[in-house]
């Protein structure tokens, strides 16, 4: 391992490798020399990325299965949702990870280590970003960062949820599946404590992902994510016979806090920079927007840009009525999930999901609530985010 790169990338998860194989895929950089740390091996599936899009991208050769319609469940709204023109697909983590490491072994000019890094520096005496590892110190032009070294801690008026979850992907005998069809939610589970739903991802007639997922403000004990996967599996999928093959468990933050995205020599990415969407947790698109605009930046010769700030203020806005209003419990998530897909196109809702929708859409999205219990919320988040730029 040499002393100084051009670029080191902290954290080889889905941000960090998403931004090593965006700039493999360009000649521009292939004299650039290239860190890649990350404390664990990155050889296990260890979780799964599901997710919308309309045109291909860059990782649909490892697309492991797609759905063009879902199931949604709530206690006042069920429905079968037509998609078009988006389709919903999933990525294995284990494909992930070889995919990149298999592409990224052509090129030279890349180098991985694994090792915990203890600390980042910013500007050091050699005018440089510096990783702290425990055998040595490391220098970059730049730093990319996905690593969260240190607890939320949010604001006084900031909200803070948990997005957990525990995934089985399980196997049947009988063919019980209909494996064109995913279940995006199903509120069908208890809502005595925050907001909970189960994603069913059938994958084959006999093989599913079932993942029980919460908003909430602390985890469970890790029984009880079992017992309640069992109890579903055994309610509402009426299977009695079948073996768990893979297990998976996770934890997103929820919250408008805001997060840096480049201070000095030093680029966040992933969650570490805001990446997951404040109101839901959905992080591997906005992933992919944000690591191909700063290639894009560094191949232009800019510096390393932040999110257009109209559209970011409009949808941190956005976020953080909704967290509001789960926060006070003013309305159930269920309820709320319900009266939005009830009252639009599926398609507009993953685009609005996506910070995609235009003023119209967003409008459509908005009327579909109680205007009694938003529009308060709206004007005092509103007031809130004034507050900062007055």
């Amino acid at each position: 391992m040499k002393k100084q790169y051009d670029y080191i990338i902290t954290g080889a998860g889905c941000a960090g490798l998403s931004l090593l194989y965006r700039l493999l895929l360009d000649p521009f950089f292939s004299t650039k020399e290239i860190l890649v740390i990350d404390e664990a091996p990155k050889n296990s599936n260890d979780r799964t990325w599901c997710f919308w899009e309309i045109e291909p991208d860059i990782f649909e050769s490892i697309v492991f299965h797609r759905w063009k319609s879902m199931w949604f469940y709530a206690s006042n709204f069920s429905g079968d949702l037509a998609i078009d023109p988006y389709t919903y697909k999933m990525i294995r983590g284990i494909d992930f990870y070889e995919f990149v490491q298999s592409a990224a072994a052509a090129f030279p000019n890349v180098e991985w280590k694994q090792a915990t890094v203890k600390a980042l520096i910013n500007n050091t005496e050699k005018g440089l970003a510096a990783v702290v590892l425990a055998d040595g110190i490391v220098y970059a032009e730049t730093i990319f960062n996905s690593i969260l070294f240190d607890p939320i801690q949010p604001n006084k008026n900031e909200f803070y949820f948990l997005q957990h979850f525990k995934g089985w992907e399980i196997e049947t005998i009988a063919p019980v599946f209909d494996a064109s069809k995913a279940s995006f939610m199903d509120f069908r589970v208890s809502q005595q404590v925050g907001t909970n739903f189960v994603y069913v991802l059938p994958t084959s007639p006999t093989t599913a992902l079932v993942e029980y997922t919460l908003f909430t403000k602390e985890l469970l004990a890790p029984s009880e994510y079992d017992i309640a996967l069992k109890n579903y599996i055994h309610q509402f999928l009426k299977i009695s016979d079948y073996t768990v093959k893979h297990e998976e468990f996770g934890v997103i933050p929820m919250t408008n806090t805001k997060f840096p995205e480049v201070e000095g020599r030093i680029v966040y990415i992933g969650i570490a920079g805001g990446a997951a969407k404040a109101s839901t947790g959905y992080a591997f698109r906005f992933i992919q927007q944000r690591v191909k605009a700063i290639v894009a930046d560094l191949k232009n010769g800019n510096s390393v840009g932040i999110s257009p700030v109209f559209k970011q203020r409009k949808n941190n806005l956005y976020d953080s009525v909704l967290l509001h209003v789960l926060h006070y419990n003013f309305m159930k998530g269920d309820e709320v999930f319900a009266a939005i897909f009830k009252k639009n196109k599926a398609s507009d809702v993953l685009r609005f999901l996506d910070n995609e929708g235009d003023f119209s859409t967003d409008f459509k999205i908005m009327r579909s609530v109680p205007i009694y219990i938003f529009l308060p919320a709206a004007i005092k988040e509103l007031g809130k985010t004034l507050a900062k730029y007055v």
